[in-house]
């Protein structure tokens, strides 16, 4: 485990790679470096600050937000709850399999975005069509990954507690469930990302608020700094819910054994006492006469 002066380390060099980034941009923009890409094109990264204050002070902007949120959260516990139940019930039930299986791998494909005129035909107001979007966005990835933790499950498992006495809803509750937790959250995570995708592409098409709609307006009226000012806020609450997405798996899966990075050519840092026995192998399990395994 790393102490705290590595991970501090650590947060300065991505302080630093972040402050080099800006910085970059913010030399090529005010020297309008024109060799294959016009950054003369580009607002400067003052420019952008200079609109990003003006946005804050205002209402419209935190209205945006609002909105971009609402839709984001709505759509995306939707697709949380029915994807993993969609998922469990497909790899655990071939009923299910035969009669889902054949349309969700025909709609899978479609992207979300595309979904648009449906959900403008289907839906009553643009609000909840965009929604539908966004559900549709993470619904599938955590459709999949939920299907495949599943049918990774060692049916060991699920063997022990039916020898136990337990039935269904205990397999369900005790081994299932805990047992496909990392691949949800996998799944959860690659959600989190497209539905940002998905429901920022829907506002700039038929919206009415929300921060894809304000970044297509400012295109529209050439405002290229307010542009800016939507894509950052975009890529900060991408972040945002991402990692806690990331957070809430890493709660959950804490019983879960952590692997930390050893860079090349370091040995591993040995641990104490007896959990630094060396597990043993096939053939020198296979020596041990079998009355004496438990």
């Amino acid at each position: 485990m790393s102490g705290p002066a590595p991970r501090a380390a650590r947060y300065a060099l991505r302080v630093a790679a972040l402050a080099a980034a800006l910085g970059l941009w913010q030399l090529l923009t005010s020297l309008d470096v024109d060799l294959w890409l016009r950054f003369s094109q580009f607002p400067t990264v003052t420019d952008v600050a200079h609109a990003f204050a003006g946005r804050l002070a205002g209402a419209d902007y935190w209205t945006d937000l609002t909105d971009s949120l609402t839709r984001i959260v709505t759509g995306f516990l939707l697709a949380a709850v029915l994807g993993v139940a969609t998922g469990v019930l497909v790899a655990r039930s071939r009923l299910a399999e035969d009669l889902l299986g054949p349309l969700l791998e025909v709609v899978r494909p479609i992207p979300a975005i595309a979904l648009v005129p449906v959900a403008i035909l289907l839906f009553p107001s643009n609000e909840q069509g965009i929604v539908f979007i966004t559900f549709t966005a993470a619904f599938f990835p955590v459709l999949v990954s939920t299907r495949h933790a599943v049918r990774a499950l060692t049916p060991v498992w699920e063997e022990a507690v039916l020898t136990m006495g337990g039935g269904r809803w205990r397999i369900l509750g005790s081994v299932v469930l805990p047992g496909a937790l990392p691949g949800i959250f996998g799944g959860l995570s690659v959600g989190i990302g497209v539905s940002w995708i998905c429901v920022i592409s829907a506002e700039m098409i038929s919206g009415q608020y929300g921060v894809g709609y304000r970044t297509w307006q400012d295109y529209t009226i050439v405002d290229y700094p307010g542009v800016f000012v939507g894509m950052v806020t975009i890529g900060v609450l991408g972040w945002l819910t991402s990692t806690a997405v990331e957070l809430l798996g890493r709660r959950l899966t804490r019983w879960l054994p952590r692997t930390s990075y050893v860079p090349a050519g370091r040995a591993p840092r040995q641990v104490r006492g007896a959990a630094a026995a060396v597990p043993m192998s096939r053939t020198h399990k296979e020596e041990v006469p079998r009355d004496q395994l438990v």
